[in-house]
């Protein structure tokens, strides 16, 4: 899989997701299988065990079927699924 800024506009329920850096402390290297997201939060299934994580504050690492693994801060990801398809992407490079 090619990583480009569009990366944002995925769709990542059935993606392994993991959280790498969080102000919550909860939060911090929990990981499992995306099941549902809303505006704010991803839901993780996590050792059976079902986890709502808010995007807001957290960074995550994305492990799509294909064996790639991108970082991505949860603040970029805010909006619910369907209206991330419509947001412009800003390049930073």
């Amino acid at each position: 899989m090619k990583v480009t800024p569009d990366i944002i506009r995925y769709e990542f329920i059935g993606t392994a997701a993991h959280v790498a850096h969080s102000n919550h402390f909860d939060y911090l290297g929990l990981s499992g299988r995306v099941i549902g997201e809303t505006k704010n939060t991803f839901t993780l299934n996590s050792e059976n065990k079902i986890k709502r994580v808010i995007k807001d504050s957290a960074v995550f690492n994305f492990t799509f079927n294909d064996g790639t693994t991108v970082e991505i801060d949860g603040k970029l990801l805010i909006g619910r699924p369907e209206d991330r398809l419509k947001k412009s992407i800003k390049r930073l490079w």
